[in-house]
């Protein structure tokens, strides 16, 4: 098979991984020599066919599979083309597409072909060969594959910026039904052990900065050469929704969890697609694309706002938890608890700001910088460029007061959010 149809069979067939993010990695440059870097400057993005933009060589080395995964497109018994890179055709490409500025890295996975232990050989094989062999300093991220041999899972974050291991399902029922021959705690063990390496690995460091700056003379201190990282940018996962019965209440716990259990520095969320051959196990339309936005809007709240997965998402109708589709989670969250609104600008914690709809961790640090000074005006939140029909409902400050507007029942209706057109289609390459 010629490399340009492997390559157009292999990077549509990555389309459906979405944790390709490259956050959080190591800043690195080719001035002391080798090829490319990390930190992005003059690289071009390019647009998967979903609208996402990136700068990322995202490829499959194969999408051959072994498993038989209900929702997967490159499951074992799907009627689809098949095709497979060798380790040296995925490091050729990775080089010829930086050396062109077309990306600044690689996110690489695969279908699981002869065993989990096999292809992660190879897959630790291609980030091996770029960093050792090339000197390749740009940013590489595996989809590692968790029930492979412990000592490449280790191998893999040497050379890798990230790495992840997808969750699949938000729950363990909903994994043994569509994906019997994957098992959670299988899963749980090797993100365990990734979250071991990395913890133990930062501590290594930041004890063999200190040791050596303190034994150097006051003179001679300067910094120090730190042991390698191991797999700097952290680990990810993604799990499917809508493929399952899981609600949105089951999802946001999960990744409550995941984050607090496993120090994961990223959920992604990926709206099933409905493929073609499917069981009746699988839902025959995809869900709509705005609750995988809601899902992501969840998660940042958790994450940087300082909610709890259980105020997120109340019980609904018959016990189904579910995301308002009408309205952002903060915003519906300040809906059902106008007994704690109006919030005063001026006196206000930090914590209680943030949980204002419309203002941002960056409008609340702002907010608080100027209130040491003066007194907050109605003046300010105009300068702030935040939404003002989602703000002056919920605060009070120095020439405003939202009066009553809290107690009108039409609130709700007058602040439901048009949903955004859908993007435009592109391809990657």
């Amino acid at each position: 098979m010629e490399l340009q149809t492997k390559l157009a069979i292999l990077a549509d067939a990555a389309k459906y991984d979405a944790s390709c993010s490259s956050s959080g990695s190591a800043k690195r440059n080719a001035v002391g020599g080798g090829v490319g870097s990390t930190e992005g400057a003059g690289i071009c993005h390019s647009y998967t066919p979903d609208g996402r933009c990136i700068s990322l060589l995202k490829i499959l080395l194969t999408n051959f599979c072994v498993y038989d995964c209900k929702y997967c497109i490159n499951r074992v018994s799907s009627n689809i083309p098949r095709a497979r890179f060798s380790v040296a055709e995925v490091v050729n490409l990775t080089l010829d597409f930086y050396r062109r500025n077309c990306i600044e890295g690689l996110f690489l996975s695969s279908g699981i072909i002869r065993s989990p232990t096999y292809t992660m050989e190879q897959l630790v094989g291609v980030a091996r060969s770029l960093r050792l062999d090339h000197g390749f300093k740009g940013y590489i991220h595996l989809k590692t594959i968790p029930d492979a041999d412990a000592e490449l899972l280790a191998q893999a974050g040497l050379y890798a910026d990230r790495l992840s291991i997808n969750i699949e399902l938000p729950t363990v029922q909903g994994l043994a039904q569509l994906a019997p021959e994957k098992d959670s705690a299988t899963i749980h063990r090797a993100m365990g052990q990734l979250h071991d390496h990395i913890a133990t690995s930062k501590a290594e460091r930041k004890d063999a900065a200190s040791r050596a700056i303190v034994s150097m003379p006051q003179s001679r201190r300067t910094r120090p050469t730190a042991p390698k990282a191991f797999a700097p940018g952290g680990q990810s996962t993604q799990m499917i929704v809508g493929a399952d019965g899981a609600d949105d209440g089951d999802i946001i716990v999960t990744s409550s969890r995941l984050y607090t259990g496993f120090g994961l520095r990223r959920v992604y969320y990926s709206a099933f697609s409905p493929i073609p051959d499917a069981t009746a196990d699988l839902p025959l339309i995809a869900p709509p694309l705005v609750r995988e936005h809601r899902l992501y809007q969840a998660d940042w709240l958790m994450r940087f706002y300082g909610f709890e997965a259980h105020e997120i998402v109340p019980p609904g109708a018959q016990g189904r938890r579910m995301l308002s589709l009408e309205h952002d989670p903060k915003l519906a969250w300040a809906l059902a608890h106008r007994e704690q609104f109006p919030v005063n600008l001026n006196t206000a914690p930090r914590e209680m700001l943030l949980r204002v709809p419309g203002l941002g961790v960056a409008s609340v640090d702002k907010l608080l910088a100027v209130r040491r000074w003066r007194q907050l005006r109605s003046a300010d939140i105009e300068r702030l460029r935040v939404p003002q029909s989602k703000v002056l409902p919920f605060v009070e400050c120095q020439g405003w007061s939202p009066g009553r507007s809290l107690d009108d029942p039409q609130l709700a209706a007058r602040l439901v959010q048009p949903m955004a057109p859908a993007p435009v289609q592109a391809s990657l390459f």
